[in-house]
């Protein structure tokens, strides 16, 4: 039963990173415009309905016993741990973003920074840290349990994973950009996978994931097409220093704080 599940997890991360990386099958059905905002972002925004849709129905008849950690158990004591890091964390990205998109000589509508700056990145918290800490860690780190520091490859394979994924949104800018994105992403997925594994619960670097993602916001100012060097300068060694600190963080309290994973290795009350 457990090479069984495991599997089936496997099969569902696989399906959501697709669907969240293409954006099919929304991109392909749906073209809707509204004043200035990109047609594609409502396509992703459908497209993050469709993989909630299709996540809860796999996880409640194929995988029941797969536990995300979406109850309220390590919410408040991790937000209280982890939350003050996250915060300065996300100071230094707008900080960077603010500085990387002057002088914003770009005009956005209202509308268009809400649901481009905001809204859009609650479903990308949501779903990437489902897939990437809720199912793929998780998975990782039963796959490495038997190796000693499986906790610590566990993490530090998902965040790796996090990172590259990130090279698609990134296409077509110059390679110092994108060598960036991979290294600063892979910082924030070791300290996202950190903080999981620590709480226990997912909506935690859910929340940090959206606060140091809507910091970006002053990009809709900016006309600029991609990321500013000056940016990367800031975010590199911010992200560097973060994702250090998490692998310490690991190494030195220990990992016994389990991720509620499965109701065959830990009975839920």
């Amino acid at each position: 039963m457990k090479k069984r599940e495991l599997l089936l997890i496997a099969i569902l991360t696989v399906l959501i990173a697709f669907m969240d990386i293409s954006g099919i099958p929304s991109t392909l059905l749906f073209r809707i415009r509204i004043a200035d905002i990109e047609p594609i972002y409502f396509s992703l925004m459908i497209n993050f309905f469709l993989i909630g849709g299709i996540a809860f129905l796999y996880l409640t008849f194929l995988c029941p016993d797969w536990k995300l950690g979406l109850g309220k158990e390590g919410l408040a004591g991790g937000l209280k741990q982890y939350g003050g890091i996250g915060a300065l964390v996300a100071l230094a990205g707008l900080v960077a973003f603010l500085v990387g998109s002057l002088p914003f000589d770009g005009h956005p509508s209202v509308t268009k920074v809400v649901v481009e700056g905001v809204v859009y990145y609650i479903g990308v918290a949501v779903v990437e840290e489902l897939y990437v800490r809720g199912l793929l860690l998780g998975f990782l780190k039963r796959l490495f349990a038997k190796k000693n520091n499986g906790t610590l490859i566990a993490v530090a394979s998902s965040a790796v994973v996090f990172g590259v994924g990130h090279i698609f949104g990134s296409l077509g800018q110059p390679p110092l950009v994108i060598v960036g994105k991979v290294i600063w992403t892979v910082g924030m997925g070791l300290f996202f996978g950190m903080v999981y594994q620590k709480t226990g619960n997912l909506w935690v670097p859910i929340l940090l994931h959206f606060l140091v993602n809507v910091c970006a916001l002053p990009y809709q100012f900016s006309g600029n097409g991609g990321y500013a060097d000056s940016t990367l300068y800031i975010l590199v060694p911010v992200y560097l220093i973060l994702g250090i600190y998490s692998v310490v963080t690991l190494q030195k309290q220990g990992a016994d704080t389990d991720i509620p994973r499965s109701t065959d290795r830990k009975k839920q009350p």
